[in-house]
């Protein structure tokens, strides 16, 4: 045999086992975990606080408490205290933690409608994600897939949300967004204009639309972002309050998973569990 043709049979066999040695390198190892990637994976999380955080930037998503991703649960803000008129719309209110499914009329619980601001901010945050655009930045939450704009190109909240007067915006879920960076790593976000037909959170707090809200995502570190959320609402409340504070970590090139209220879903669970199972109005009330 030429030294050509034996050249070509040791390459060819040298390629042989190159080939068979990159399948074995590519294929998972024997319990070796897979990141999925199309589902939200907690295990797929930031180790450490990964160094300083970036300058005035929040892009990214972010896992929240009880996501699975090593969250703190949130630490709880104040009892507010109640103007008459507060302690009277209060106590209309059934929070599904007093009254079970089917004794409370929490408007999420019963037919779907929107958690609304600010209840969306600290209930059910297990996800969410900002995102830039020109002149306003976006929040998006996995639950219910809500998103909000929040306007940081100067603008001034509407002062008459709601109102009769001519052109005045109506109230919104969501409410009127308007942001600035207090600092390089703090954002500062002003609401108003919510619409008063959602509760503060499942405790079941009121508001009105003319209540003001006031959230402050700070960037501690490339990881980690706090949240804190006020509340000013005179007609209800003796004195502004905060809702607490609340920790989100990063969870970089990940979407999140769809977690929404599906109606159909909820009347057919009503019928079958929540209603027959009756009501506990003697129950543990809700922690705020």
């Amino acid at each position: 045999m030429g030294s050509d043709k034996r050249a070509i049979i040791a390459l060819a066999v040298t390629l042989a086992f190159s080939s068979a040695a990159l399948a074995q390198s590519v294929q998972p190892k024997q319990g070796a975990h897979v990141v999925p990637v199309w589902k939200f994976d907690p295990s797929d999380r930031a180790i450490g606080d990964g160094g300083p955080a970036p300058k005035r930037d929040l892009t990214g998503s972010w896992a929240g408490p009880r996501s699975g991703a090593g969250v703190p649960d949130p630490e709880r803000g104040e009892t507010p205290v109640l103007t008459p008129m507060g302690k009277k719309l209060f106590e209309q209110n059934k929070p599904l933690g007093k009254y079970s499914p089917a004794g409370t009329n929490d408007p999420t619980v019963r037919t779907c409608d929107p958690y609304g601001f600010p209840r969306s901010a600290t209930d059910e945050i297990r996800g969410i994600a900002l995102a830039t655009m020109p002149g306003r930045i976006i929040l998006m939450s996995q639950w219910q897939d809500a998103w909000r704009e929040i306007w940081m190109d100067g603008r001034e909240l509407p002062k008459n949300a709601g109102s009769d007067e001519k052109d005045s915006p109506d109230p919104r879920y969501y409410g009127y967004s308007v942001g600035h960076w207090e600092d390089d790593y703090t954002l500062v976000i002003d609401t108003t204009g919510v619409e008063d037909r959602t509760w503060l959170s499942g405790a079941g707090y009121p508001h009105t639309m003319h209540a003001h809200f006031q959230e402050r995502y700070r960037r501690t570190s490339h990881n980690d972002v706090e949240l804190t959320l006020t509340v000013d609402d005179p007609e209800l409340y003796e004195k502004p309050f905060t809702l607490g504070k609340f920790k989100f970590r990063s969870i970089p090139n990940q979407m999140l998973d769809e977690k929404l209220c599906i109606p159909s879903d909820v009347i057919e669970y009503l019928k079958a569990v929540g209603d027959p199972a009756g009501s506990d109005p003697k129950g543990n009330p809700s922690k705020y």
